[in-house]
């Protein structure tokens, strides 16, 4: 096997073509096309060594997807209302970094619909859309409305989850057998369901908080996979360091071989070598 890289995991950077564009970038800065090597036999190494993805020390336990215990317990991007929006504490003038705050949670945010393993709700960033979608292995998303920060969009979010989950079940997903959802309808009933609970979000916030993108289409996302795997296994590099087999598609952030499945994402800053 040819050595194509070595380097602390990252999640895998994505590209909306038809199929979706993978590139796995390393510690040499080298991107490397993870589409072309479908079909063919790939080897993962877990070398035993995790560096923070943000000061660089050398951890024996990777928290928060990549990051050592000290920077978990002091980085914004690593506090609970990260996954809990609806708690974001930044009024009460107890945000961790202000200034990140300001520019990732202030910024314009989209509530989405999407059919990942079945329709779900969900919120991101408007600057990664569809990046969101595609590393939750959406097959079909609709972005319904959008608002100013992060704050209002996890509101949002508790309102719609009152009636839709909120959740990917992934081996659902992987598994690839996702029946197709009418976004655009489902889309109208949430919003004609939830009209009292986002009124009164307007009220308090103002009409213009909240706006409705009632113009969007659905998008939808096709996957570079050859073959979906009826059962899933999956690979854990704290207790196995070696990966091996056929790569039969990618998923989400899943490398799916033909000997299991491997979560990219869920091993960030894991020191690995990459071969084919």
């Amino acid at each position: 096997m040819e050595l194509l890289g070595t380097g602390a995991l990252r999640k895998m950077e994505v590209a909306l073509e038809s199929p979706v564009q993978y590139k796995l970038r390393l510690d040499d800065d080298s991107l490397i096309d993870m589409n072309r090597l479908l079909g063919q036999p790939i080897a993962l190494h877990f070398e035993g060594e995790i560096n923070c993805l943000h000061c660089g020390r050398k951890t024996r336990k990777s928290f928060s997807q990549g990051y050592c215990y000290p920077c978990f317990t002091r980085l914004p991007q690593c506090d609970s209302c990260i996954v809990k929006p609806e708690t974001c504490h930044f009024h009460e003038g107890t945000c961790r970094d202000p200034a990140w705050g300001e520019r990732n949670c202030f910024a314009p945010h989209i509530v989405y619909l999407a059919n990942s393993s079945g329709l779900k709700v969900g919120i991101t960033r408007r600057s990664q859309i569809p990046t969101r979608w595609i590393d939750q292995g959406a097959v079909e998303a609709l972005a319904i409305l959008e608002v100013d920060n992060r704050l209002h969009s996890g509101l949002l979010e508790q309102i719609f989850a009152a009636h839709v989950s909120d959740k990917t079940n992934w081996r659902a997903m992987l598994k690839g057998d996702v029946p197709p959802v009418e976004l655009e309808a489902e889309r109208d009933r949430l919003l004609t369901l939830c009209a009292a609970e986002i009124d009164a979000l307007k009220s308090e916030y103002g009409a213009e908080a909240i706006r409705n993108l009632s113009d969007q289409r659905a998008v939808r996302i096709e996957y570079p996979v050859l073959e979906y795997p009826h059962k899933i296994a999956t690979f854990n590099l704290d207790k196995s360091p070696d990966v091996n087999g056929t790569l039969l598609g990618i998923k989400g952030q899943y490398l799916i071989l033909d000997s299991g499945v491997i979560n990219i994402r869920k091993f960030g800053a894991y020191r690995v070598r990459l071969s084919a």
